[in-house]
């Protein structure tokens, strides 16, 4: 029921955003305006897929960790992508293949990922090698930047701020592939995603092997985040934002909660998008408009967690 609720929010969100945008469409002139309606449905199936795969991603991360505030780029992922991307505008790769800004960021992603996974020995060394990397990663970054062009870097940043403008139809397919399957997967084994929220201890104790369980979902999750940034660039929040509201709204079992959080998640970054394009003149970058609800989120959380009678594992 909770799920077919989300999805009925999901089909309406996306009929809206056919009509809105800088100039309004009615369900009337769609025939003779269907060039602009398809675009507009590329980019909310886009963003359907990339907002459901962040809060899966972050969902899972959140359960393994057993951290509230871990999200999908908590392992440095995106710094990775970030310097991949980087690369593929500095080398001049860009000019020959228009996917290799997809490709070296997909890469990059998952190098920081493979070395984090060398790196770490268990759940909590996870996390802080993913942060270590992470700002390894960004340090390299910066170097990269230093030494751009002025082109070079307004391709940099625009690519960095996120943005659903033009998603390649390959990669919007495989990532939509990559989600139903996650979904499944989490789906089963929905029961030791809650064991794994309660720590190690407890996770042994009720008989799953937390440790290759836990690598086997950080690949799944992290597969999921690097898949949305060679689709659609760093988008942030979204996969800390949805998986918090979802489980206040219907608890922590993960059996009840994973299927409405991926419709959740596509809603929520559909909604953002077509926020982004109702100005006729320039449009936002759709990471802006996560950040910009996101960010108070966050701050909410980390002061309500910091007054609770528990303590956080690590602040981000």
């Amino acid at each position: 029921m909770k799920a077919a609720l989300y999805f009925l929010l999901a089909v309406l969100i996306f009929s809206f955003g056919l009509s809105a945008g800088g100039e309004w469409i009615g369900f009337q002139d769609f025939s003779s305006e269907r060039i602009i309606v398809e675009m507009r449905a590329m980019r909310l199936a886009a963003a359907f897929v990339t907002g459901g795969a962040l809060a899966l991603s972050g969902l899972i991360f959140q359960a393994i960790l057993h951290n509230p505030l871990a999200e999908p780029f908590t392992l440095g992922l995106s710094g990775g992508a970030a310097t991949g991307a980087a690369l593929a505008f500095l080398t001049g790769a860009v000019l020959f293949n228009i996917h290799a800004v997809s490709l070296f960021a997909f890469a990059g992603a998952l190098i920081v990922l493979a070395i984090v996974l060398l790196i770490a020995r268990d759940s909590d060394s996870l996390l802080l090698s993913g942060v270590i990397m992470g700002t390894v990663a960004s340090g390299v970054l910066m170097f990269l930047i230093s030494t751009a062009q002025n082109t070079e870097l307004a391709g940099i940043t625009w690519w960095m701020l996120g943005n659903l403008q033009a998603p390649v139809q390959s990669i919007l397919q495989g990532n939509g592939i990559l989600l139903f399957a996650a979904t499944a997967l989490c789906c089963y084994f929905a029961g030791d995603l809650d064991a794994l929220s309660l720590g190690r201890a407890h996770a042994w104790d009720l008989g799953v092997q937390e440790r290759r369980l836990t690598l086997f979902l950080t690949v799944l999750a992290s597969l999921l985040a690097a898949g949305t940034v060679a689709l659609a660039g760093i988008i942030g929040f979204c996969g800390l934002v949805v998986p918090h509201v979802m489980k206040r709204l219907h608890g922590a079992g993960h059996r009840g909660l994973i299927l409405p959080t991926v419709l959740a998640g596509g809603a929520f970054l559909m909604l953002c998008d077509t926020l982004c394009r109702l100005d006729p003149v320039r449009e936002i970058p759709v990471g802006v408009i996560t950040a910009l609800i996101g960010g108070p989120f966050f701050l909410w959380v980390l002061n309500r967690e910091r007054r609770s009678p528990w303590r956080l594992n690590c602040v981000m």
